[in-house]
Formats: structure tokens, sequence, C-alpha cells
């Protein structure tokens, strides 16, 4: 009889034991799982967060910077669901509320200043792509009407195209003036070319394919005039050796 009771006890023990392992992983997996969804929408608020601070660069519309603070603002409230304890998190909840309480000042002229250097251009681009980016992601989980992303998406894919097409000009003009004339053609050529690869047609588009043109009409021109120049020169040389090649000898 001791026997069995002992034999019950061990193996009620050994259940217990298996019991609280259980809950105690299930419990390190949930905590593993709640980590992981904060640190995703912590990296959401930072990229959206980013976004806005290059808002100063990119024409933003006032859908684009309600879209992002709003995204910001659910983001916040996924985390404070994570971490009801935190009160750092739900004063930054509150904040990003009040925020979409507020008119936006949105940036929605189409004057576009490009960077100086290569590098302030290519972070102009990758904030418009993470832009794009940001935009159907929202769109994809039903925030975002169809028909405002649509607009939005096309204005983004404009401004790309315009930053491409005014860099590459910028850089022609400018290898142009250093007598580059080869490179500055090349450069003209890509512009074009990107211009040539868009499925539709605007005024900026014919605009600067004209603009693009009359670059290589005159580089061209400018390099047929080089080259008759070149042969002149050349043909000049060649007579000046035949005449000292045939001279007469002169006599001592």
């Amino acid at each position: 009889m001791i026997v069995s009771i002992i034999i019950m006890l061990i193996v009620a023990l050994i259940v217990i034991a298996l019991w609280v392992s259980a809950v105690q992983q299930h419990k390190e997996k949930q905590e593993s799982e709640r980590r992981k969804e904060l640190t995703k929408q912590k990296k959401i608020i930072e990229e959206a967060e980013e976004v806005l601070l290059n808002s100063t660069n990119i024409p933003m519309s006032e859908n684009i910077l309600r879209i992002i603070q709003r995204r910001v603002y659910d983001a916040l409230a996924s985390m404070v669901q994570l971490s009801p304890n935190s009160k750092e998190l739900k004063s930054r909840l509150n904040e990003a509320k009040q925020r979409l309480t507020l008119p936006i000042d949105s940036n929605n002229s189409d004057a576009l200043v490009l960077p100086d250097n290569d590098k302030q251009l290519i972070s102009l681009i990758q904030s418009i792509k993470k832009l794009r980016a940001l935009l159907r992601s929202e769109h994809g989980k039903g925030k975002v009407d169809s028909q405002v992303f649509v607009a939005e998406d096309k204005r983004l894919e404009k401004l790309q195209l315009r930053i491409n097409v005014e860099s590459q000009i910028k850089r022609g003009i400018s290898a142009r003036a250093a007598n580059m004339v080869g490179s500055a053609r090349q450069y003209f050529e890509k512009a074009l070319a990107t211009l040539a690869s868009v499925s539709y047609s605007d005024d900026y588009i014919n605009t600067k394919k004209q603009e693009i043109e009359n670059y290589l009409e005159a580089i061209s021109t400018e390099l047929k005039a080089s080259n008759a120049t070149s042969r002149k020169k050349k043909a000049e040389q060649e007579q000046d050796d035949l005449d000292v090649l045939f001279a007469p000898k002169k006599k001592w």
C-alpha cells in the first residue's frame, strides 16, 4: 500500500513538474513573441518618423502626412496593448492622438530642389521609395482608400522620375561646362531614355524631352565643328610635312 502511494506521489510530482515546465515554456514563448512584436512596431514607428524628418525635402500632400501620422498612432496603440504598464508609451500614444486632431501644414508644392552631392541625392531617392512602400503597406491593410492610394503613388512615381531626370540633366550641364562633351552626351541620353521608358505622357515629360534633345543637338553640332577643325588642322599639318619633304635642298 505504502509503495503504491509513493509511486502515485512520484507520478504526481512528475506530472506537476511537466505541467510547470510547459507553463513556463508557454510564458517564455509568449514573452518572446511579445518582444518580437514590440521590436516590429518600434521599427515601423522609426521608419515613419524618418520619412517625416525628410518631408522638408520631399513635397508631401496632406493625405500622405496624415497616413504617416495614423501609422505611427496605430503602432503605438499596439505597443501599449503589449506593454500596458508603460507610462512612456501611453504618453507617446496620447501625443500621437493629439497630432491626428491638429491641422496639417503640408508641403504640397511641386517645387523640388536637388541635393548638391550624390550621397544626399541617394538618400532622397531612398526616402521616396520608403514612402511608397509605407503607402502600399497601409493600403494593403485597408487603411487607405484605393483612389487616394493610386493618386498619391502616381504623384510619388512622377517625383522619382523628376529627380532621376533632373539629376542627369544637371550632371550633363556640368560635364559640358567642363568640356567633357562625351560624358555630357551620355548623361543627356540616359535622361532621355528614362523619359522614354515611362508609359504615360504629360507637359513635364514633353518639355524635358525637347530640352534634352536641344542639348544633344547642340553637342552634335559642337562635335561636328570640332571634328572639322581637327581634320583641317591635320590636313594643314600633312601639307606642311610634304612641303618640307619636297622643298628644294639648299646648297652650301
